[in-house]
C-alpha cells in the first residue's frame, strides 16, 4: 500500500524502499513476526491505539492487513513478542503526556499471553499481574519462561522477573531481581533505576538494560534464584533515562548497548551507542562508540538536533533465537528517531561504520500526541530472514526496506 509523495521525500543511502503500509491510521510501534507454512506474518503493539495488529508480508511489496484485535482500554499495548506459536503482549500504565487519561488506572496491566498458531486468528489464553504498572518490554523466546520487565509493589519502577508460563492461565512468578536503589529511600543520587528491558537470554546468563544502573550481567543458572554476574554503569555519561537496550552477540562475545534520546530540543547529554566486550564477564568493557549520524547534504541540517524531535538512539533489530529472523552479528541495525534508521558494519569491533541509512519523510499528519514539532520519528526496527527490514513510525504506517549491497554473512 503506497503513499502519496513517499518516493520523492525520503532519504536514503545503500537501501531500497520496498514497500509502505499506513496500518490504517494505527501507527505501530514493537514487532514481532513468525512464519507459519511458508507464509510471514508481522505481529505489531500500537503507541496510539490499544491493541494489536497483524500485517502479512509473505509478499513484502505488497503487504497486506489481516487483523486488529482490540485491546484494553487506557493502557499501553506497546510490545509485542512471538514464538513458537505464542504471543506476549506486554500491558502497562500510560505515561503522562502520551495519550492516556490523567488520573485513571490502566483497565489492564501486567501481560497476555496468546495462541498464534492460527496466525490470523490470535487466541488469549491467560493474563499475568504485576499488581502495580504493568510490564514494558519482555523477552520471550519459546519454551515456559517469560523474562519480564515489570513494576513491583514496594520497589521503584520496573524490575526482573521471570514469569512461568507453563498453565497460561495461572502464570506463577518464578524469582526477581533489582537493585539496592530501587529500594525506598535508597537512591541518593536521583538517577533512573529501571530496568527497561528485555533480558536477553544466552544460556545461563540474561543481560539487563538497567537504566542508570547501566548493561548488567545476572546468572539464571538456577532461575528461581537470579544473581548479578557483571555491571558495566554509564552514570553521568549517557542521558537521564540511561541504558536502554543490552543485545549480546555470544559467537564474538560482544555486546550492543545504547541509551535512548529523550529530550525533543536537542538539550541532553551524548547518546551512547556502541558495543561492548563481555568475555569476562565479571568486568564488561566498552569498546567503541558508532559514528554519530549526520544529516543528507540535500536537508539543509548542519545536524539532526536542528531538525526537533527526539535525535538519538532506541531500537536494535533483536534476533530472539527465532528462525524466521536474520541473525548476523557483523551488522547492526538501530532507529534514531528523527534521523531514521541507521545500519553499521561492525566486523571491527573497535571501529563500527555506517554503511547505509533510511530517513523516512515528515508525516503529514499528527496522530498521536508526540514529537511536539510533527517530524519524523522512527521507532523499532526488525529484519527477517529472507533480509527484509521493518521500520515503525510515530506518526505513520510501516516502512519495508532493503539494503542494496552487502557482503556474504562468515561467521568468525
Amino acid at each position: 500500500m503506497g503513499t502519496p509523495g513517499v518516493e520523492s521525500s525520503y532519504h536514503a543511502d545503500n537501501i531500497d524502499l520496498v514497500a509502505y503500509h499506513d496500518l490504517g491510521g494505527r501507527p505501530a510501534f514493537k514487532l514481532a513476526m513468525q512464519e507459519v507454512a511458508g507464509r510471514w506474518y508481522l505481529y505489531m503493539g500500537h503507541l496510539w491505539h490499544r491493541g494489536w495488529s497483524i500485517l502479512e508480508v509473505t509478499d513484502p511489496t505488497s503487504p497486506e492487513l489481516v487483523a486488529f484485535m482490540p485491546g484494553p482500554e487506557n493502557t499501553w499495548t506497546i510490545q509485542v513478542q512471538v514464538a513458537e506459536g505464542k504471543m506476549i503482549t506486554a500491558l502497562e500504565r500510560i505515561a503522562p503526556g502520551w495519550g492516556g487519561v490523567e488520573g485513571k488506572p490502566p483497565e489492564a496491566e501486567g501481560f497476555y499471553t496468546w495462541d498464534v498458531s492460527e496466525p490470523r486468528k490470535p487466541r488469549q489464553l491467560g493474563q499475568y499481574k504485576t499488581n502495580s504498572t504493568g510490564t514494558h518490554r519482555n523477552f520471550f523466546d519459546g519454551g515456559h519462561l517469560v523474562h519480564a520487565a515489570g513494576g513491583a509493589p514496594g520497589l521503584e519502577k520496573k524490575i526482573y522477573q521471570i514469569v512461568d508460563i507453563s498453565d497460561p492461565a495461572r502464570p506463577k512468578e518464578v524469582s526477581r531481581f533489582w537493585l539496592p536503589e530501587q529500594e525506598p529511600g535508597k537512591n541518593p543520587d536521583g538517577g533512573w533505576y529501571s530496568f527497561h528491558g528485555p533480558a536477553h537470554v544466552e544460556g545461563s546468563r540474561a543481560y539487563l538494560s538497567y537504566g542508570s544502573g547501566g548493561a548488567i550481567i545476572v546468572d539464571i543458572s538456577d532461575p528461581a534464584r537470579p544473581r548479578l554476574a557483571g555491571q558495566l554503569r554509564f552514570r553521568g555519561i549517557s542521558n537521564h533515562h540511561g541504558i536502554h537496550t543490552f543485545l549480546p552477540l555470544p559467537r564474538r562475545g560482544l555486546a550492543l548497548v545504547n541509551d535512548e534520546a529523550i529530550n525533543e530540543d536537542g538539550d541532553e547529554n551524548l547518546n551512547v551507542a556502541g558495543i561492548v566486550d563481555v568475555r569476562d564477564q565479571k568486568a564488561p568493557r566498552l569498546l567503541s562508540l558508532f559514528p554519530q549520524p549526520l544529516p543528507p547534504p540535500e536537508s539543509g541540517l548542519k545536524n539532526f538536533f536542528e531538525k526537533r524531535g527526539r535525535f538519538g538512539p532506541h531500537n536494535h533489530h533483536h534476533p530472539n533465537h527465532q528462525p524466521c529472523l536474520e541473525d548476523r552479528d557483523d551488522i547492526a541495525y538501530l532507529t534514531y528517531f528523527n534521523a531514521g534508521l541507521r545500519v553499521y558494519d561492525i566486523r571491527d569491533a573497535r571501529t563500527p561504520k555506517e554503511i547505509a541509512y533510511f530517513v523516512p519523510p515528515d508525516p503529514a499528519e499528527r496522530i498521536g500526541t508526540r514529537p511536539s514539532r510533527l517530524v519524523v520519528q522512527t521507532e523499532d526496527v526488525l529484519v527477517d530472514r529472507r533480509g527484509f527490514i521493518y521500520i515503525s513510525q510515530k506518526n505513520q504506517g510501516i516502512y519495508i526496506l532493503r539494503l542494496k549491497e552487502v557482503w556474504p554473512y562468515r561467521p568468525e
